[in-house]
């Protein structure tokens, strides 16, 4: 058992606080927000995400797990000290790391003693060598270890429990072996590497998953053009065990805090050394076009949307998850707005998120069936568990002109033809089973 302090409590840090805790370390974690704080020592946590709070709650209990806004005490005695804050993106797509930085220096400050320093946030090539630097300057020895994360949102705690991989990148082999120490009882497979080797596995692993999700959409645009079917494709391609058959799941694009900030940042980085990424600003670039795909089929079948009303389903960068960072409802509200549609939306649990994020315009509402009520057409933004088992006589019954357009592919070819809807997805055939009169607006 290890004394471990923390910095940083948001969706990382929390994680990592608590699982572990949950294997038996003592955690202590700071954050300078006084009311996150206090929420959190009385369970409460600031976004969702299944488990957690539970896990929580009970580590809590057990006092494994502590929170607070003071560094002394939450330094005092550590044997390791996480980083686990955020690195927003730049206007310039560049990591920010102001805050990575004032955790070196709170580090430098009120650690007391020579320190084990663990990086859990994503940075670039590079940083951790700058946060030793900043430490030692004080006057601590300190060692630094990159250890980045490679979590789900959705699925954090299954991914901390039953990772891929732990990766531990050191200049210190004492170092090592005790974060390595600190993770065994996850029983997950380690590697080690250097430190400048773990800063660059992170941005690798999710520009090549972005890349994967962007190829994937550009063949779905070739079938749709075609008269292919995209999932029998991707199904075909991803049997092949040298590309497998995860991130080939054509839709409207990727989302969340991670692929767009870390593939704009690795184009960055890459600058910086004078290369110039071309393949992943490629990716990006069609990421972007993706997002807004369905609003220009609409455009394209409507003529123009002044006055329809729209519903959007799912407002959430993906499911299992309320945080509506880069999500593609963010795109389309806006710019179904800007077109002078009525926008109505509906997701299960990110509605008070995307009240600060999209246009006050929307009327937002937890209700499918409301949301729904005398729509002219329904965009699927969200491949939620409840929007894919919504039955399509819903949108039959509800909607004025039952028109969808699934950005997630939720509903089969085959289940669609059996009622009167018209249903656009992506890579696939339109199925056109409105009457005549319905088809144009």
């Amino acid at each position: 058992m290890r004394k471990i302090s923390l910095i940083g409590t948001g969706y990382v840090g929390l994680v990592t606080g608590a699982c572990l805790a949950e294997i038996g370390h003592q955690v202590r974690c700071l954050d300078i927000d006084e009311q996150k704080i206090y929420n959190l020592s009385k369970g409460t946590i600031p976004f969702y995400e299944p488990g957690l709070e539970d896990l929580v709650k009970e580590n809590l209990e057990n006092e494994r797990l502590l929170f607070t806004t003071n560094p002394s005490f939450a330094f005092h005695e550590a044997d390791v000290i996480y980083i686990a804050v955020g690195t927003p993106a730049n206007e310039d797509g560049s990591s920010n790391l102001e805050y990575i930085f004032q955790a070196a220096n709170n580090i430098a400050t009120y650690a007391t003693g020579n320190v084990i320093v663990v990086t859990k946030s994503t940075v670039p090539v590079g940083t951790n060598e700058r946060i030793r630097e900043i430490i030692t300057m004080s006057g601590l020895k300190a060692e630094v270890v990159s250890n980045p994360e490679f979590l789900r949102e959705g699925q954090a705690i299954n991914d901390t429990f039953r990772g891929d991989r732990i990766v531990i990148g050191s200049d210190n082999q004492r170092a090592a072996a005790i974060v390595e120490e600190i993770n065994k009882p996850f029983h997950v497979k380690v590697i080690h590497t250097d430190l400048r080797s773990a800063e660059m596995i992170k941005y690798a692993s999710n520009a090549f998953l972005a890349t994967k999700i962007s190829f994937i959409n550009e063949i779905s645009t070739i079938c749709e053009k075609l008269g292919a079917n995209i999932e029998d494709v991707a199904y075909g391609m991803g049997l092949d065990s040298r590309i497998g058959t995860q991130f080939l799941k054509a839709g409207i694009g990727y989302g969340g805090s991670c692929f767009p900030k870390d593939t704009k940042s690795l184009v960055q980085i890459a600058g910086n050394v004078k290369h110039k990424f071309d393949l992943l600003e490629a990716v990006i670039n069609v990421n972007n076009k993706q997002q807004v795909k369905l609003v220009e089929q609409a455009l394209g079948r409507f003529e123009n949307l002044q006055g329809l009303n729209v519903a959007l389903l799912g407002l959430s960068f993906k499911p299992n998850t309320d945080d509506v960072r880069e999500s593609a409802s963010i795109v389309l509200a806006n710019r179904l707005i800007g077109e002078g549609a009525n926008v109505a939306a509906y997701d299960p649990v990110a509605i008070e998120k995307a009240k600060s994020v999209l246009p006050r315009e929307v009327h937002f509402t937890k209700e499918i069936a409301e949301v729904l009520h005398l729509a002219d057409m329904a965009i699927i933004v969200t491949d939620w568990d409840e929007i894919k088992r919504l039955p399509l006589s819903i949108y039959e019954n509800m909607m004025r002109t039952p028109v969808i357009y699934d950005g997630r592919n939720c509903y089969s070819i085959e289940a669609v033809k059996q009622h009167r809807i018209e249903y656009h997805s992506i890579g696939r055939r339109t199925v056109m089973n409105l009457p005549k009169k319905a088809m144009v607006h």
